[in-house]
């Protein structure tokens, strides 16, 4: 069984501890060693990720966030979860209520959500009904995580290290 990560210092766009830091890390790199040797696993299968984003197609590089939420879909899907993107109805001017039945609708339909493109506050309120990990921007290169991609060894391309490090995320705060 692995180490959990402090949930708010990963799920949230603050600063993560050294010690998180150093989970995700390790895991990042045995990630990158299974792919290596052609064993990669699907350790999420039938688990289910809500991706909340505005972002049309959620394909590579259209400008509008579509490349994190592509790089957040491709690491998920590579562990074996099923993610449905969904475009968010909430904003900072909903309110209270709305955002509470919202959340926890969507904690009862999915087993984490990633949040790309809203407020932080607002992703906090969502991650206090939810009763699920809820990220906000993990597959944003603003995301402190994203730093964490520099520091792994070897030839691959920076998009393949992050998503290592999404992925060792992912397995740290869901399976």
């Amino acid at each position: 069984m692995h180490p959990t990560l402090s949930q708010h210092d990963v799920l949230a766009a603050d600063p993560i501890a050294p010690r998180d830091a150093a989970l995700v890390l390790d895991r990042a790199r045995a990630l990158q060693r299974a792919a290596a040797a052609g064993e990669i696993a699907a350790p999420l299968r039938g688990r289910k990720l809500g991706l909340l984003c505005e972002a049309g197609e959620v394909g590579e590089g259209d400008g509008n966030g579509g490349s994190d939420a592509a790089l957040f879909r491709h690491a998920a899907v590579e562990l074996g979860a099923h993610v449905a993107h969904i475009r968010p109805s909430l904003t900072e001017l909903s309110t209270l209520p709305d955002v509470q039945r919202t959340a926890r609708m969507l904690g009862r339909l999915y087993d984490a959500i990633e949040c790309q493109g809203m407020a932080t506050e607002l992703v906090h309120q969502v991650g206090v009904e939810a009763g699920v990990p809820v990220y906000d921007g993990l597959a944003s290169p603003r995301h402190p995580t994203a730093r964490l991609a520099a520091l792994l060894e070897g030839n691959a391309l920076l998009r393949d290290k992050r998503r290592f490090v999404l992925q060792a995320v992912l397995l740290s705060t869901i399976a």
